[in-house]
């Protein structure tokens, strides 16, 4: 009998969520939202928020005790000012260890956001140590933003001994992680560890957000995992003899010996009604496999994300490749008139493209030109030296590889979770 494997359970934990606005409040939301997308059950508790705030799917629970705003724990805090943990911070911490107690009892991993840096409720702080501490949380991570030991303006409420030395315990089984290696030096210093010891998660974006790129194109950058490509070229034109695509695929040949993942997307479908339209699409896939590109060269109209049918893409989805590829490349033997030059040009794009009459009517100096007599190895030099020295898009790469959320979880989040 085949069983679903389960993902794990995973809680986060921070004093406030969305829709409060602040910089973790925003980590929380991305981690929520990519949480859902990887199919992991996740709930966020917090003293502060509400779910409609929260990408969807996510559950939420509020415990108001973990406010760092609430009229009791502002109560204790102002008690605490004396140096001295009393009975109704005791009491207090009894209180939110019950409540979280049962708020986590079938999770699997707790990512606490601050809780274990800061001073603002250091009842809940020893409540989720003790929790942990008596195994009820399995395996916690220690989400590092900020450190009251290294803020002029915490420091003066902190004081020596219990319960404020939890800022600066060690737990050697909690998996510790800061967002900078900045502040993996400043923790490695507040725990008296090794930095190597501290995890550096960096924050990250959410591409489709950024963008505004459609929920369907999103499906078709993940089906072709462009996020690993060195290269993104777009060709916007459709399958006939005179767009020349034989040289554009040879140029594609010349570039990943050279680049290693370049991508070059074709947008436009063959003509189906014409049988010697037809013929060359065929001779252009037999083409594509001895130049071995197969991996390389996408005819998007064979890409269909969502079924085996031929895909048309309509201008919204041209428009959002548009934003998501590096460059635009044209090897047609003539042009009417050269429109992806306009739409290249709006959307910020180097053109590259042969010397026809139309393309440098509309584009002049601006478009990296070349001759089709070249040959496609000088091409594709010629749009290499480029890629490997423009600033603008070596930085464009190295964020699109390393820094998008799914990225991130896939190498920095997810091998710190317990439960797969």
């Amino acid at each position: 009998e085949f069983i679903m494997s389960k993902k794990s359970k995973t809680a986060i934990i921070h004093y406030s969520a969305p829709p409060t606005i602040g910089g973790v409040e925003g980590v929380i939301a991305a981690h929520s939202r990519i949480f859902v997308k990887e199919g992991y059950p996740i709930t966020v508790i917090a003293g502060r928020g509400r779910r409609s705030a929260l990408p969807e799917g996510t559950d939420f629970i509020k415990l108001p005790l973990i406010d760092s705003q609430n009229k009791a724990v502002l109560k204790v805090n102002e008690e605490l000012e004396t140096g001295f943990a009393g009975s109704s911070y005791e009491k207090l911490q009894n209180e939110i260890k019950g409540q979280l107690n049962k708020a986590l009892a079938d999770v699997d991993n707790v990512i606490v956001h601050n809780l274990l840096s800061k001073n603002y409720n250091l009842a809940a702080t020893e409540a989720i140590i003790s929790l942990y501490e008596e195994r009820k949380i399995p395996n916690l991570i220690a989400w590092c933003h900020d450190f009251s030991l290294r803020s002029t303006r915490d420091i003066k409420s902190l004081h020596n001994g219990f319960p404020w030395d939890l800022l600066q315990t060690y737990y050697p089984e909690i998996h510790y992680v800061v967002v900078s290696q900045q502040r993996q030096k400043t923790l490695s210093e507040i725990l008296d560890i090794p930095k190597e010891k501290i995890n550096v998660i960096y924050n990250g974006f959410h591409p489709d957000e950024l963008l505004g790129i459609s929920d369907e194109t999103s499906r078709l950058i993940n089906h072709l995992r462009l996020e690993d490509a060195d290269l993104i070229v777009l060709m916007p034109v459709r399958i006939t003899g005179a767009k020349n695509i034989e040289f554009a695929m040879q140029i594609a040949a010349n570039l990943k010996s050279k680049i290693g993942n370049p991508q070059i997307l074709l947008t436009g479908p063959p003509d189906p009604h014409d049988p010697d339209n037809m013929a060359y699409f065929e001779e252009l896939k037999a083409l594509r496999k001895e130049l071995g590109v197969e991996d390389n060269f996408r005819f998007l109209f064979e890409e269909n994300p969502k079924s085996e049918g031929p895909y048309i893409l309509d201008m919204k989805n041209v428009a959002d490749l548009y934003r998501v590829s590096d460059i635009i490349l044209m090897t047609s033997h003539r042009e009417g008139f050269g429109m992806p030059v306009i739409e290249a040009g709006f959307s910020g794009k180097p053109v590259f493209s042969p010397n026809i009459p139309a393309v440098e009517e509309i584009g002049g100096e601006e478009i990296q030109r070349f001759s089709l007599s070249s040959s496609p190895q000088r091409v594709a030099n010629k749009i290499n030296n480029w890629a490997s020295s423009n600033a603008v898009h070596l930085l464009r790469v190295r964020t699109r590889q390393n820094f998008t959320w799914s990225k991130i979880f896939t190498k920095k989040i997810q091998p710190l979770l317990i439960g797969e």
